[in-house]
Formats: C-alpha cells, sequence, structure tokens
C-alpha cells in the first residue's frame, strides 16, 4: 500500500515538500506519480517519474514542482515551490507495483490536503 504525508496550509509563494511510501510485498516499483483533485473537478495529473528517473510534468507546474524518489526507501517525492492558491488540492500518490508474486498491480495512496492561502 501507499502512505502519503506531508500536506498543510502555506501562504502563496511558499513550499510544501509532500512524500508517498510504498510497502508490503514488493518485488520492484516501476512509474510513481502524483496527481490532485480541487473541489468540484476531476482528478488531475500532476507529475510522474519513472524507475529510471525520467520525470513528466503538467504544464500548469513545470518549473515549480520537482518529482523526485528514493528506490532504496520505495518513496516517491513532491517538492512543491512558488506555489499559487489554484495549487489547493487533495493531492494522491501512484505507483505501478510488482509485487512478489510478479503480478503487477496499480496503488493509489490515501490523499493529503495542500491548501494555499493568498
Amino acid at each position: 500500500q501507499l502512505q502519503a504525508s506531508g500536506g498543510g496550509l502555506v501562504q502563496a509563494g511558499g513550499s510544501l515538500r509532500l512524500s508517498c511510501a510504498a510497502s508490503g510485498s514488493i518485488f520492484s516499483i516501476n512509474d510513481m506519480g502524483w496527481y490532485r483533485q480541487a473541489p468540484g473537478r476531476q482528478r488531475e495529473f500532476v507529475a510522474r517519474i519513472t524507475s529510471g528517473g525520467t520525470t513528466t510534468f503538467a504544464d500548469s507546474v513545470k518549473g515549480r514542482f520537482t518529482v523526485s524518489r528514493d528506490n532504496a526507501k520505495n518513496t516517491v517525492y513532491l517538492q512543491m515551490d512558488s506555489l499559487k492558491p489554484e495549487d489547493t488540492a487533495v493531492y494522491y500518490c501512484d505507483a505501478f507495483i510488482r509485487m512478489r508474486d510478479f503480478r503487477m498491480r496499480d496503488f493509489w495512496g490515501q490523499g493529503t490536503q495542500v491548501t494555499v492561502s493568498s
């Protein structure tokens, strides 16, 4: 399963760092990523990082957010800088995990609230 943490309340222009740790009967982890859902809106893609370290970002966060991972800790991070009120949302982590029985599963974290005040 995935456990996300690090959300909170921050003023516009501030920074937050989200973490998401995977645990369980893990053989390997492929892509790990972040999505967000604001009130009244659909869940949207934020960022993704492959097992090899290739990153992809939504246009709305390019240049402000950074995604990284620590493979030894099975953890993905989202560093959010220059936050804007429109970044306010519940942030969810996502990971494609190959289990020890070699089945590939898509796991989602429980979500962590990020609120940016103006």
